[in-house]
């Protein structure tokens, strides 16, 4: 059965062949259009093949500045137009925008990865060194130092630093989400962008006069929302999108698989730990599906927010409990193990006065950060999540860039956000106000989303509406 969507596209489509035929334009412009002959000699010319020459910057003589995908960029390599199809598993050579050299490249890449088998393995038991942010003034990055009463101590920020090289333009459009591979084998961070791209940049690929990193695929017709790197398997990249379409990327298999299509947008999708078999994510307005791979359907469904769900979250020491974020101005906190009645009771909702774009939990799980377009980062502390404060940051953004979501560093003692100025704040929930910034002159545009490595303490980035990538990484 056909989308809205569809139902419009097709409906322009017949007005506009309607409007054609009124004005007889068609027959008009072919009496514009002389005939010509073409000689013996043009077809010998037009018959010569064409040879490519793919040069970097370096072997022309220029210095190289990591840009990734130019501002203009079209696509170059697949021109045959996307379709929403549920069924039909997508191949890489029809999803991929770059030359067919480069794919090669990017699969080799993550196929080494899994043939030695490395990377993606995190000890659960092990504790990332706590944080320390201190001030520190450098010409490539500077720290700038809030008040340093409120600063905890522990791992050294101050090492922070964005270097020329590690700026580049990932996705054409607004990045919507951005993620590091889980993997120390290879320095890879993927991002969804607003045209349905997905864009892989390997950081390693810096000084390669033939590969510049950057990998970029179109899976979707429309926003790409998620980005999930399947938990064991993370050479299986799992993607949601304003289309309706969940796609698993299986670098093995060379294609986009589908894994269902929806009438409706999907906005947000996430898997529990330790459950890779089943995905959780949200549509339309207020909507929650579990959804089983294996089965291959939707096994339960929820209404749990008046409007939509802008993330899900689970509680990495107790799965079982997951957190939501609503542009209804609430972010709710659920236990699956009782959600099986048709309207499920919520264990704590917290409060804003205008929409919630992101709930996640701390990497202990004892706290809660909401963000807001409020101008408030909620924290929910105590043993049920019973206490609240806010903390004001300006989370107002321009119409054409994402809203903030602020994000935990790698242990509970802070939350990062972007801010207006082109640079990334640094909260204290213990202290509750703003301890410290992350300002760079190479820092051109607001960055709207901020992903920290998962596996790798002390690498963070920040993606932007113009499709970059800025990773900041510790000296």
């Amino acid at each position: 059965m056909a989308t809205e969507y569809e139902r419009k596209r097709l409906e322009n489509i017949r007005r506009n062949d309607e409007m054609m035929a009124a004005l007889n334009v068609r027959a008009k412009a072919s009496l514009l259009v002389a005939p010509t002959k073409s000689t013996r000699e043009d077809v010998k010319k037009s018959t010569k093949p064409t040879t490519v020459i793919r040069e970097s910057k370096r072997t022309r003589g220029l210095t190289p500045d990591s840009a990734g995908l130019p501002f203009n960029h079209k696509r170059t390599h697949n021109t045959r137009p996307l379709h929403k199809a549920s069924s039909t598993p997508m191949p890489f050579d029809v999803a991929y925008e770059g030359e067919d050299d480069s794919l090669t490249q990017f699969v080799d890449t993550l196929l080494g990865i899994i043939s030695r088998g490395t990377g993606a393995v995190k000890d659960d038991n092990e504790s990332p060194p706590p944080m320390v942010m201190r001030s520190r003034t450098s010409s490539i990055g500077v720290v700038n130092n809030r008040d340093e009463a409120d600063l905890p101590t522990g791992f050294d920020l101050e090492s922070l630093s964005l270097e020329p090289h590690n700026v580049a333009r990932v996705v054409p459009g607004r990045v919507l989400v951005a993620k590091f591979l889980p993997c120390l084998d290879v320095k890879m961070i993927a991002a969804g962008g607003a045209h349905g791209s997905v864009g892989f940049w390997n950081l390693d690929c810096q000084g390669d006069d033939d590969d510049d990193g950057i990998y970029l695929f179109t899976p979707h017709t429309n926003v790409v929302t998620s980005l999930v790197f399947q938990q064991n398997s993370f050479y299986r990249v799992i993607t949601s999108s304003y289309d309706g379409l969940i796609r698993v990327m299986d670098v093995e298999k060379l294609v986009f698989d589908s894994v269902c299509s929806r009438d409706e947008s999907i906005y947000s999708l996430s898997q529990r730990p330790n459950d890779e078999q089943s995905l959780f994510f949200s549509e339309g307005n207020g909507m929650f599906n579990l959804w089983d791979l294996r089965a291959g359907k939707s096994v339960f469904h929820w209404e749990l927010h008046e409007l939509r769900i802008n993330s899900v979250d689970f509680n990495p020491q107790n799965p079982h409990i997951m957190a939501t974020s609503s542009s209804d101005g609430t972010a709710c906190l659920w236990d699956l193990r009782s959600m099986g009645a048709p309207k499920p009771k919520t264990l704590t909702t917290v409060n804003h006065s205008r929409a919630v774009d992101s709930a996640y939990f701390s990497p202990s799980g004892l706290l809660l950060a909401t963000t807001s377009c409020d101008n408030n980062v909620g924290i929910l502390s105590g043993r049920n999540f019973e206490d609240t404060s806010m903390i004001y940051h300006k989370n107002s953004t321009l119409r054409n860039i994402c809203n903030f979501r602020g994000v935990w560093g790698w242990d509970d003692s802070c939350i990062i956000i972007g801010n207006m100025s082109k640079g990334i704040d640094v909260i204290s929930p213990e202290r509750k106000r703003i301890a410290m910034s992350l300002q760079s002159p190479l820092m051109k545009s607001i960055p709207s989303r901020i992903n920290c490595h998962p596996l790798n303490v002390g690498t963070l980035a920040g993606s932007t509406a113009g499709g970059e990538v800025y990773v900041w990484t510790a000296n």
